[in-house]
């Protein structure tokens, strides 16, 4: 049971606060600890990517910020204050009132999201009736200008179109377009670009800068791309094993990392771009069916000592806004 308080004073430059965040999964297995003492700070008005392998907790993490974890998923533990309000602690009926106009979350695969039977006029002022109460003929002006702005051609015709009959790029723009239709204050982007191309790629990520830059929205981008958090992010944090391990400025991250793990992948990232021999980090993520005593990532280490197999890491600090979990400086 989440055993907090509902209120906590957040500086003006802080959009989200999440504090010791813990999500369980119930399985036949037995409980997995999916994430872990999750903590993370957004600034307002700023891009801050999250990044990991595979399995890490990152689209975990942002389900949880939405308070979309489902059974047999449960939250257990932490805070997650957005205008210093804990979310944890609100109900599902007040929650409902932030979700979609305060925080709005573009999905990796918007096939999945758009509702095949219904028009994109229909799905959009469904959002705009809901939270702003706007008529049928209000709604039509207001989507038309966001289509627009999302770059969407022949706006007017593609109200009456529905999903299947739009590309896989037009799809996402529209739920770009969608996420900020009630220019909301936090915008959550889980894999915006998966499966998209290169060309596409880049412009749907030089819209979300242009649009969060416009609507001076904060911004958290989900992927595990490197390169896509260098070109878009302003922070980013590392994942691992259900723990951010380290946090900062994308430059000082990305030109002075602190974890071996953050090392790892900067140094698998840049094989590839430099068209280098692959380095890749051994072993793989442990198995979150048990709770680690000290270091998650201690088993694939060079540099682990015997504190990192027994304790948690203390907090390494570079400067008040770099910082890793590390008995290490790298």
């Amino acid at each position: 049971m989440i055993n907090n308080n509902l209120n906590t004073k957040l500086s003006d430059d802080i959009c989200l606060k999440i504090d010791n965040l813990q999500v369980i999964y119930n399985t036949f297995y037995g409980t997995s600890y999916v994430l872990n003492s999750v903590n993370l700070t957004l600034e307002s008005s700023k891009i801050t990517g999250l990044v990991g392998e595979t399995g890490s907790g990152k689209t975990v993490t942002s389900r949880a910020i939405m308070r979309l974890i489902n059974k047999p998923g449960e939250i257990t533990e932490g805070k997650i204050y957005f205008n210093s309000i804990d979310l944890l602690k609100l109900t599902e009926a007040k929650m409902n009132i932030i979700r979609g106009k305060e925080i709005a979350m573009i999905f990796q695969n918007p096939r999945s999201v758009l509702n095949p039977v219904f028009t994109i006029f229909d799905q959009m002022h469904f959002i705009l009736k809901k939270h702003l109460n706007m008529n049928r003929s209000d709604s039509r002006l207001k989507i038309i200008n966001l289509l627009t702005e999302v770059g969407i051609s022949d706006p007017v015709r593609r109200l009456k179109n529905y999903p299947f009959e739009l590309s896989t790029g037009m799809c996402q723009r529209i739920l770009i377009a969608m996420a900020l239709s009630c220019k909301p204050k936090l915008l959550i982007a889980d894999e915006p670009t998966t499966g998209l191309d290169v060309t596409l790629e880049a412009q749907i990520l030089n819209l979300i800068k242009i649009l969060v830059k416009e609507h001076s929205t904060s911004a958290l981008l989900i992927t595990h791309d490197l390169g896509v958090v260098s070109e878009t992010c302003d922070y980013v944090a590392v994942m691992y094993a259900g723990k951010v391990i380290e946090w900062g400025s994308t430059k000082d991250v990305f030109n002075n990392p602190i974890h071996p793990y953050t090392v790892g992948l900067i140094k698998s990232s840049q094989a590839l771009e430099n068209n280098k021999e692959i380095y890749y980090i051994e072993g793989s993520i442990p198995n979150l069916y048990y709770k680690n005593k000290g270091c998650s990532f201690a088993d694939r280490c060079n540099h682990a000592i015997k504190d990192c197999f027994n304790n948690n890491p203390p907090t390494i600090k570079r400067n008040n806004k770099h910082g890793a979990k590390c008995y290490l400086e790298i």
